[in-house]
């Protein structure tokens, strides 16, 4: 052995005659099982096929025809704590991921990404000697680490990935997506009828193509995240179509044929009721007519988005089937939680308007259903639809009711342990995940985890929960489970905590926590309560902070390429995407071209933000400055009265937003105004597509965004912004609209 090399079981001579070479051997016995994991966003326990939904999810119902529903799973009623808590088998708020990975709110429980120290599921099962491959949605690293340049600490390759395509945002178009591989930006492919969820499936089965052609030896660890069915709800039109007649019952009967389908299918008790209507949902049979067809077809729209999705991922199972692999491949199905309230009591066929805080009469839209579903028609429905996509359960995302934290759970394992087709019982949560995994494979699991193993499950139906005990706090709303009770309160930002009015439910006899029994059990409920603070203080969840998502963070205060006062931008350089929120129209900004030759007959893009949703453009025409802003169909365009001087090196526009949310536009050039106009609407949010220089190359809502302009002619483009007291609320306001 080598004196210098003391892990070197061979020889090592002066010369090769005089060694002895050696190998590491490949592992021995049979390969561990592959995993693949696939979270749907924001959709509701109710809205699977095979949880009761009219919603046609065929492939996730083969899934559990040939494995087993779980009706007891549940995550945090948000997107990034639910998947920091998946992949950790941690708590959220002891690894980081209180809230969104967006905030920081300075203290340890809250830093908008997971701590570093602890292991993820991928890492460790790299380590195992697994390929490791997401696809999809992200959403652990703060959105200013989102640029082209990284810091790439929190991105997916630093966290245990061997490849990585998708988005790193909380939501994105899914015909013009802001896509990253591995640690880079990447263009959307140019083909036509192009679609996101389509895109992943591709990439899912050509990263496990080549895992399979290259490492035929090893197993591997696929994470498949969807962008569906957060909003915009977008898919072709012949999967919408043939809903748009399905929701015109409405959702109150939508609700309880739900309920009805649950029960005969075995998923809820018999006599299960449907938990209250939720506060500010109108009955169906009070809406006007304008009301009713337009929420039915915006219904419409979630259903064929989901039943698509649904689709690629049977493209998925089909291809691990042909490869061979489906039999010993370990299938789970997901949701990061509950269906969302997010689009308001009417929603719109257009996501940019409640994403804006825009509510757009019914009557205003019904000439506008054409186009739901496609790309300048991504939409959004009313929080009744919500309301069903969550049956029979009470309240949303982002309430630690059950509407919030009780999620569909598909598990299949044909080579595995079970009964096809069988239903089980047990309370698990998102934490048990990774520590069932881990046993499931053999794996030694990493220190010590919050969750526990429920593997026993699989192959026995009576098997007991793996845990006695889960907390959730969420916004300030709190709640524990503990064998068996529930007790459940939402917080009232601004009151003491121990005003909070705690209700009480016994979930083994009251499935859908339709019936509070505080007050017949108050010793009960009162043991309850303590137990909650002794846990909040074991899992980190101190200082309580009950400030509405939206306070906490503009509390924050803005970073990154936002927080800039002067932005320089220069031809050839990356896309600027959306997340870093200086790509709409909301503030008050100075935008100066800056040309290196002369620019008087010139033609071309010089700026330009967003995609055929709307945005604006700043470009020349034979030399003249021309300006276009489109928001919400309402578009306006400015031409300068003049065009450029030989010898002018300069010229743009100032844009200052007014109070109304509109804005007075002015262009410029050598000191001289050529022109103004007022926006009717400005906004943060225009689309979901960021900024560029001296191009446009999306879609586009103006003809002025065909031409880029000759990087020969440009030198840069600087914009001075000039911030306003309401900066931060509108930076909240866009966080939350790509939450």
């Amino acid at each position: 052995m080598s004196t210098t090399h003391p892990d070197f079981p061979g020889r090592i001579g002066t010369t090769v005659a005089e060694s002895t070479p050696w190998w590491p051997e490949r592992g021995e016995g049979p390969k561990r099982p592959n995993v693949v994991v696939v979270i749907l966003d924001d959709t509701g326990w109710g809205d699977l096929g095979c949880y009761g939904s009219e919603v046609r999810t065929p492939t996730i119902d083969a899934l559990a025809d040939a494995g087993l529903r779980y009706t007891g799973f549940h995550v945090t009623p948000l997107c990034s704590p639910t998947r920091a808590a998946l992949l950790s088998g941690r708590n959220h708020h002891g690894i980081g991921m209180r809230f969104l990975a967006d905030t920081d709110t300075g203290f340890p429980n809250s830093r908008g990404s997971i701590r570093r120290d602890v292991p993820l599921l991928p890492e460790v099962l790299r380590g195992e000697g697994y390929g490791t491959y997401l696809v999809g949605k992200w959403h652990l690293a703060p959105l200013h680490e989102i640029t082209p340049a990284g810091p790439y600490g929190n991105w997916p390759l630093a966290r245990g990935f061997d490849r990585y395509y998708g988005f790193l945002d909380g939501c994105t178009d899914q015909y013009e997506p802001e896509l990253f591989e591995d640690n880079h930006p990447a263009p959307v492919p140019e083909r036509e009828g192009y679609h996101l969820s389509e895109d992943l499936a591709d990439r899912a089965i050509g990263y496990v193509r080549d895992h399979l052609a290259f490492r035929p030896g090893d197993p591997f660890y696929l994470h498949l995240a969807f962008g569906a069915t957060h909003a915009p709800f977008q898919a072709p039109r012949e999967f919408i179509e043939q809903y748009l007649d399905t929701f015109t019952v409405g959702w109150d009967e939508t609700r309880r044929a739900r309920l009805a389908r649950q029960i005969e299918a075995g998923l809820v008790p018999e006599g299960t009721p449907l938990a209250e209507r939720n506060d500010g949902v109108r009955p169906w049979a009070e809406l006007d007519e304008d009301e009713r067809r337009v929420y039915a077809a915006l219904q419409a729209a979630f259903a064929g988005f989901l039943e698509h999705a649904d689709a690629q991922l049977g493209r998925v199972v089909a291809a691990l089937r042909e490869f061979g692999e489906l039999d010993d491949t370990i299938v789970l199905v997901t949701s990061d939680n509950g269906a969302s309230r997010e689009g308001g009591p009417g929603g719109d066929v257009d996501t940019n308007a409640p994403y804006s805080g825009i509510r757009r009469p019914a009557a205003e839209l019904v000439g506008e259903l054409d186009r739901v579903g496609t790309l300048t028609g991504g939409s959004h429905y009313p929080e009744g639809w919500a309301m069903a996509g969550n049956t029979p359960f009470r309240r949303y995302k982002q309430f630690v009711d059950l509407g919030g934290v009780r999620s569909p759970l598909v598990v299949s394992w044909p080579n595995g342990p079970g009964t096809p087709g069988g239903v089980r019982r047990q309370f698990v949560h998102a934490i048990d995940v990774a520590p069932t995994l881990y046993e499931l494979l053999g794996i030694q699991a990493p220190g010590e985890l919050d969750g526990r193993s429920v593997a026993a499950t699989l192959a026995d139906a009576a098997s007991p929960a793996g845990r006695r005990t889960q907390y959730w706090e969420t916004l300030g709303h709190r709640a524990i489970w503990h064998e068996g009770w529930r007790a459940v309160t939402a917080h009232v930002p601004g009151t003491d905590y121990a005003d909070d009015e705690w209700r009480l439910y016994d979930t083994a006899a009251d499935f859908a926590e339709a019936t509070d029994v505080a007050a017949r059990e108050p010793e009960r409920l009162a043991e309850l309560q303590e137990l909650w603070w002794r846990e909040a203080r074991r899992h980190d969840v101190f200082p309580l902070d009950d400030r509405p998502l939206h306070e906490v963070i503009e509390a924050r205060g803005p970073i990154g390429l936002y927080a800039e006062r002067r932005i320089v931008l220069r031809p050839g350089q990356s896309h600027v995407p959306f997340p870093s929120a200086v790509t709409g129209s909301n503030r008050s900004i100075d935008a100066r071209a800056r040309f290196r030759a002369d620019a008087s007959a010139a033609s071309g893009v010089l700026l330009s933000s967003g995609n055929a949703q709307g945005g604006y453009v700043l470009a020349l025409e034979d030399g003249v400055l021309a300006f276009a802003h489109s928001a919400l169909g309402e578009t306006v365009e400015l031409r300068a009265s003049r065009a450029l001087a030989p010898g002018e090196r300069e010229a743009g526009f100032r844009l200052r937003s007014l109070p109304d949310l509109s804005g007075e536009l002015v262009l410029e050039a050598g000191g001289e105004e050529l022109g103004s106009a007022r926006i009717p609407r400005t906004g943060a949010h225009l689309s979901f597509w960021g900024l560029d220089v001296g191009r446009a190359p999306v879609s586009a809502f103006s003809p002025l965004q065909a031409v880029p302009v000759d990087p020969e002619l440009l030198e840069l483009v600087a914009i001075d912004v000039h911030p306003a007291a309401d900066d931060a609320a509108e930076y909240a306001e866009l966080i939350l609209a790509s939450e």
